[in-house]
């Protein structure tokens, strides 16, 4: 049975009240999630001697949320990873964005989901999260109306239930952008983290991160997570498309279709693991390469240093607008967006 307590965590500079609710079930392991920018601020689960740990990266009030520019915890939309030319077409119409990548779009634009207050109410073990999109926001059309739904279970299973419907056609692509440490935020790098990945391929980038539209075999490069490799093993490798990320910075395409295991994560220090399960086409994985030196400072008043954390965002394939042989990000006027992703915590 999970209990759902809320609490103040702080104001935004213009006054705004942030409220943070705490998921703790049976056993006593919880999960924070605020409601500005619906971001996950902790995990606290047991590592391998049943010591309860935080494994996920995050800021001890409201204005460090507001500050950092990394996205870290927080939901993504309307369109998670990179557009090309900040610009797409639906139909014959072009709409265009702003450019906060270089010359391309980011994770929902300059304001994105991560920049607002979202909706919260507990309804039974359900923390439920809404935001409207109103049209035209961030140069995407139509009133989207958004749902998220966050639980936490007994067997220490985090879901994240994305739901959203529109007026008009538009773009949708919703993820998370929790970055993880199973050896316990602040206790360094990721890079003795164990890493499989149920993906024989990969979708090729090019030197801005922009998927190409070539969907490449992972085999004989150092992309290839089919069997477990340790993070740090190959991430410096002189391979152009670590060169281009500065480390592990792509969408797979995990084997298989609907709901299934998309990646596992273990750390031989704390003995925690991670799995990801998903119905989404692509799961990105960044390994924290432009954590460095992150101001504000994070927990505890400790700056999060490069590669401390690292991310497995659920998706559609990244650029995929420009890219029709990809799944397409696009929901159709009266038609519903329903995904469903779920961090699956234990030891071993």
């Amino acid at each position: 049975m999970t209990k759902i307590t809320k609490k103040s965590f702080g104001t935004l500079t213009d006054g705004t009240k942030v409220s943070l609710f705490e998921l703790k079930n049976s056993s006593g392991a919880y999960v924070e999630i605020i409601d500005f920018g619906g971001a996950i601020r902790s995990i606290v689960v047991p590592d391998r001697d049943g010591n309860l740990g935080d494994i996920a990266l995050g800021y001890d009030d409201a204005k460090g949320y507001e500050k950092q520019d990394k996205y870290i915890g927080a939901l993504i939309g309307r369109h998670g990873n990179r557009i090309e030319d900040a610009s797409f077409k639906i139909g014959r119409r072009k709409y265009t964005l702003a450019k906060n990548d270089g010359r391309n779009s980011l994770h929902g634009g300059i304001k994105g989901f991560d920049k607002v207050m979202w909706k919260a109410e507990v309804d039974g073990e359900s923390l439920v999260l809404k935001y409207l999109s109103k049209d035209g926001e961030e140069g995407f059309p139509g009133n989207l109306s958004v749902t998220v739904k966050y639980r936490f279970s007994d067997d220490n299973e985090l879901s994240i239930d994305y739901a959203a419907e529109c007026d008009q056609d538009t773009v949708c692509n919703l993820t998370n952008h929790c970055y993880f440490n199973l050896n316990g935020q602040g206790s360094g790098d990721i890079l003795d983290h164990e890493m499989k990945i149920c993906a024989s391929h990969f979708t090729v980038g090019n030197s801005e991160c922009l998927p190409t539209g070539y969907v490449a075999k992972v085999e004989g490069t150092p992309l290839d997570f089919t069997e477990p490799h340790v993070i740090g093993e190959r991430i410096n490798d002189k391979h152009e498309q670590l060169l281009f990320g500065h480390g592990y910075d792509h969408n797979f395409c995990p084997d298989g279709e609907g709901f299934r295991l998309m990646a596992e994560v273990y750390s031989e220090k704390t003995g925690r693991t991670m799995q990801v399960y998903s119905d989404l086409p692509g799961i990105q994985f960044y390994s924290g390469n432009a954590l460095n030196s992150l101001p504000p400072a994070g927990k505890g008043g400790r700056i999060i240093n490069r590669r401390e954390g690292l991310c497995l965002e659920t998706q559609f394939y990244p650029n995929a607008l420009k890219h029709r042989n990809f799944a397409q990000p696009i929901l159709k006027k009266g038609e519903k967006y329903r995904h469903v992703t779920v961090y699956r915590f234990g030891t071993k």
